[in-house]
């Protein structure tokens, strides 16, 4: 062999290739041949790759080691590809040697595939080939336009980097043009090249879902270091952004529709465990399906699920799933999430796991204060073929009467569900915004008839349609208040909800329960049939019956040949267009007044952007100079970023919403309701968008020690006094003025007023603390107390009860306050030393901890009706009065919040007393 290779030019040095030797950029050596094997026609064919010279031209030498044959040579030049595909198992562990695969295809020559075991080894021979490449480009500043480079490509993530000439940046405004620009691009530094087509882009969904309301602010933040490496350059990214947006447009010209099954399932299982087989509701029909979709609820009823504890239920009822899949196919789990009873599965055959990408999971707890699991949804997102799929298992709020609750979960779950794509430039996709959604779970929706006997006896005459015109959940889509953008099959199984468990008899508890269709499988997009849909009255174990569906899905699959021949024309299209116009821009309005902003509540203003110029553009809000954000924490533009084609127009929605996270800054005045947005586009100009507005304090997220020092409600006292008296609280001094005078109280009048009504009014009330409130009603109790001292707090006792959270979550220091909070946690072991940590709190701290404990100790003793038990109680308040400082570099443990649950234990159970 190595005569053979001497022969064909094998370097033994660098010289004579331009650049040969330092593509390894530090990392020791220059690999100039690596051992591995061709995969061709499902054989592996053991190889040599190889850096050589061929007439004064660098190139790859492929020689087998099976046969003697002269190996074949692939010259590196601008139409020469090298792409290595980096396996799924590398997002997983990045520190795994899993060994890499390549492909390499030449000028006129077909794409090959190699399988390189010693993966180090092989990124060093490809970053030489990298730098001869380009060299070689270098050297030939003349070259076609739709030239293809070596590219780096990972498996499931779109890779594209185009190179474009740089447009003159114009800005209208002189805002330091061109910091502004590198500020922007600061965080990529990849040279962009030329590439060939990406995989398929996936469409955005442009639709904003007209429910879309929601007053969580929160958003899921998740990085991707292995991600990042990829990202192309700043200007190379703007135009793989618009060749994406142009391929996803014209989608249509290389996708054909393809039938796959969809088994959608849905069980409450009342906390218990498996007590026989899942074949029954899993194995409905005789061809097996190619996806299952399976939700719990109430997978543990246990406490410790309820604080998101780790639940024994959740293996066993996956292992009995994994048993009862259908026989006649092999499947393997995609992906699996769960929110203490919630549980959603995702199987797919294995033989479409390959086809199954981008996949995403999130959960929205809608329990008190937005954050308790016990209701809520889990959701998980993928990307099959080039269908974007959302699968949402949730349970809604229950009793007969609270339907507009139910609403507002599912509300909630809509505005709130945010899921963060592979993508990292693409902003966070919602709920609405897939092809594809189906929408199962324990609605607990029921039916507007109270007399069980009549349900039971219309049942019996299979009456269902005439039942149906009172089920709640066909009134409320009716008219439009939640559902109203999906579809149900007909329904005919009896309902689903409520047996005796281990029967099939109705409920015979002294409650007697009204049957009713809780238990439900809605759906949206195109491409949709259903092909049954049904209970499952054999399975016993839980007072709910199993539902299933069946469901046939169009979905698109690519034609390779028309996907490459469209993404050529696009190219070739842009390359004429760029350097014959710049994008445009025209504003409906560029100032934004909102007066009036309150604490947790809502304001909204649109404004309109059209392209009104030549080519399609992309628009995003981009941060200020210095800022890491586009905006403030108040503020947020729906949608930040998108593409426009030629006289395209879009409503940008302007949210203003003060968070909890927010709240303190504007009630000290330290922050105003100001801001400038830049709206940039790209090769364009940047506009400008200003914001003002009047906020009115609250007193939620205001200390304690100014609160104590307020006998007025807080927006009777001038700004002014207002922020002299949060300084005075930081200095620690005594505030000479009217608001400071005479004895503090000893616990703010507003949390005496909620505590207060509490005990008079809700000592006996089911769930407290358990059921969140109405958001009408929060917005009233807390306008109330900022406003007035009232005689009663408005609202229903689940409101006033969630209000109180609210004000012990908002305050800026906790009630015991951060210093302490360590302390707390070495000393939870013993009650003596944790009544020590209570008298080094300061004084009005320690009266609120002191009262609250009264309170709470009170409350427990009426637990057989409130159903509220102290370890709910201790880990509910443990996680508002014991919070963990924000500077805390590690998150909370679960040892940590034991602990801190411990801290309470003592003074639920014993009292406090000096």
């Amino acid at each position: 062999m190595e005569p053979r290779a001497a022969a064909w030019g094998l370097p033994v040095s660098a010289g004579g290739c331009p650049g040969l030797g330092s593509g390894t950029r530090g990392r020791g050596a220059a690999v100039q041949s690596v051992a591995g094997a061709e995969l061709r026609a499902g054989r592996r064919e053991p190889c040599v790759l190889s850096l050589a010279r061929r007439g004064g031209r660098c190139g790859i030498l492929i020689q087998s080691q099976e046969d003697s044959s002269d190996p074949d040579y692939i010259p590196i030049n601008s139409r020469f590809r090298c792409v290595q595909e980096a396996e799924e198992t590398l997002l997983i562990d990045i520190a795994a040697n899993t060994g890499c695969k390549v492909r390499i295809q030449g000028e006129e020559a077909v794409e090959r595939l190699f399988e390189i075991p010693d993966e180090e080894r092989c990124l060093g021979f490809l970053a030489e080939v990298q730098s001869i490449q380009e060299a070689h480009l270098k050297a030939s500043p003349v070259e076609p336009k739709d030239s293809c480079t070596w590219h780096q490509v990972e498996k499931n993530l779109p890779g594209l980097s185009q190179a474009s000439s740089s447009g003159a940046l114009e800005f209208e405004d002189d805002f330091t043009a061109l910091s502004l620009e590198e500020k922007r691009n600061g965080q990529n530094h990849q040279a962009g090249s030329r590439r060939e087509p990406p995989p398929p882009p996936v469409p955005q969904n442009r639709q904003f879902h007209r429910e879309r309301e929601g007053s969580s602010r929160d958003q899921p933040k998740v990085t991707n270091t292995m991600r990042k490496m990829f990202l192309p350059s700043s200007q190379s990214g703007q135009r793989e952004g618009l060749i994406k947006h142009l391929l996803a447009k014209r989608e249509k010209a290389y996708v054909n529709l393809h039938n796959f099954r969809f088994f959608v399932g849905t069980w409450n299982v009342n906390g218990q465990s498996p007590d026989s087989s899942l074949e029954p509701w899993l194995v409905c029909d005789a061809e097996p399906p190619d996806v299952y979709c399976i939700g719990f609820q109430e997978l543990d009823l246990s406490t410790e699920a309820f604080f998101y504890f780790d639940s024994v239920k959740e293996q066993e009822w996956l292992a009995a799933v994994e048993k009862a899949l259908h026989p006649h196919a092999k499947y393997k789990k995609v992906q699996m999430v769960r929110l203490v009873g919630m549980m959603l599965l995702i199987f797919a055959k294995k033989d479409q796991l390959s086809n199954i990408r981008e996949i995403v999971t999130e959960s929205v707890g809608t329990g008190v204060m937005g954050k308790m699991g016990n209701k809520g949804g889990v959701a998980v997102r993928f990307v099959f073929h080039n269908t974007t799929f959302c699968i949402v298992n949730s349970h809604l709020a229950a009793h007969v009467e609270d339907f507009e609750r139910r609403n507002q979960d599912y509300k909630d779950i809509c505005a709130r569900m945010s899921f963060v794509t592979p993508d990292e430039s693409l902003p966070h996709v919602n709920i609405m915004k897939h092809d594809v959604v189906i929408w199962l779970g324990d609605l607990n929706y029921r039916l507007c008839l109270p007399d069980a006997s009549e349900v039971k006896s219309l049942i019996s005459k299979n009456e269902l349609q005439k039942l149906l015109t009172y089920d709640q959940l066909n009134i409320q889509r009716t008219q439009k208040k939640a559902f109203a953008d999906f579809t149900e099959g007909e329904i005919k199984f009896i309902p689903t909800y409520k047996y005796d468990s281990k029967t099939d008899r109705w409920d015979s508890s002294g409650k007697c329960r009204v049957p009713a269709w809780c238990d439900r499988i809605l759906w949206r997009g195109g491409n949709i049939t259903q092909l049954r849909y049904g209970s499952h009255m054999d399975l016993k174990t839980s007072d709910h019956k199993p539902v299933s569906a069946l469901f046939r899905i169009g979905v698109k699959v690519v034609d390779e040949q028309k996907y490459r021949k469209l993404f050529e024309d696009i190219v070739r299209l842009m390359d004429r267009m760029e350097n014959d116009f710049l994008p445009s821009l025209e504003l409906s309005r560029r100032e934004f007044e909102f007066q009036n902003v309150k604490f947790r509540q809502l304001q909204k203003q649109k404004f309109q952007i059209t392209n009104n110029g030549q080519v399609t553009c992309h628009f995003s809000f981009i941060p200020k100079l210095n800022d890491n954000h586009y905006c403030k924490p108040w503020l947020r533009a729906e949608p930040c970023e998108g593409y426009l084609e030629p006289d395209e127009s879009t409503d940008i929605s302007l949210d203003v919403y003060v968070s909890k996270d927010s709240v303190t800054l504007l009630n000290s005045g330290e922050d105003k309701i100001e801001d400038i947005l830049v709206l940039h586009l790209d090769r364009g100009k940047d506009y400008f968008l200003t914001i003002s507005g009047t906020y009115l304090p609250s007193c939620f997220g205001t200390s304690l020690e100014a609160l104590c020092r307020m006998r007025r409600p807080i927006r009777e006292v001038p700004v002014t006094k207002l922020i002299d008296l949060e300084k005075s609280v930081l200095q620690m001094g005594a505030l000479d003025s009217e608001e400071a005078g005479g004895t503090p109280l000893q616990v703010p009048k507003e949390m005496w007023l909620l505590v207060d009504h509490l005990f008079k009014h809700a000592c006996h009330q089911e769930d407290l603390f358990q059921t969140p409130g109405m958001q009408e009603e929060l917005e009233q109790i807390i306008d109330c107390l900022d406003t007035s001292i009232p005689e009663t707090i408005p609202g229903s006792n689940h409101s006033v009860a969630e209000a109180l959270l609210i004000f012990l979550e908002a305050l800026p220091e906790p009630v015991i306050c951060y210093e302490l909070y360590q302390r707390c946690l070495d000393w939870s072991h013993s009650s003596r030393l944790c009544r020590q940590v209570i008298f080094q709190l300061p004084r009005c701290h320690r009266s609120v901890f002191r009262y609250l404990m009264s309170f709470l100790r009170e409350l427990l003793r009426y637990s057989e009706d409130n159903k509220v038990s102290v370890t709910m109680i201790a880990a509910l308040f443990s996680s508002l009065l014991l919070r963990p400082p924000p500077n805390l570099v590690t998150k909370q443990s679960q040892q940590d919040r034991q602990r801190a649950i411990n801290f309470l234990y003592s003074f639920l159970l014993a009292g406090d007393e000096e």
